[in-house]
């Protein structure tokens, strides 16, 4: 059965980091696109980035570029977004999940309707 759980979230101060995990169970990862997306409080869920499967390309909203990385341990089966000098407009719930598509597609990886077996999110607050 495929499943995503997240982890990593907290409180952290403005210009602090925190690394998130996105363990995938179910499936073997290097052959899956996986995107992160986050969603605050009354608004709607955006896609924060995306990694290819097999090595392809990655992609950052840009509110994130510079700040955020994306990566993935395929052997520990997890996807990891590394969160640099945070912000309190990042503060939402983070969530991970698979697309549907073989690659990260620079017209369609922030359309979550392309995404499937979402995890259960992980909250991440910045404040002082």
């Amino acid at each position: 059965q495929l499943q995503l759980v997240e982890s990593g979230g907290g409180l952290v101060q403005p210009g602090g980091s925190l690394r998130l995990s996105c363990l995938a169970s179910g499936l073997t990862l290097n052959y899956y696109t996986i995107g992160w997306f986050r969603q605050a409080p009354g608004k709607e869920r955006e896609g924060v980035s995306c990694t290819s499967s097999r090595g392809g390309n990655s992609y950052y909203a840009d509110s994130v570029k510079g700040r955020f990385t994306i990566s993935r341990d395929n052997a520990k089966s997890t996807v990891y977004l590394q969160m640099n000098s945070l912000k309190p407009e990042d503060t939402a719930v983070y969530s991970c999940a698979v697309s549907i598509l073989d690659q990260c597609l620079d017209t369609t990886w922030k359309d979550s309707s392309t995404y499937y077996n979402w995890g259960q999110g992980t909250q991440v607050t910045v404040s002082s």
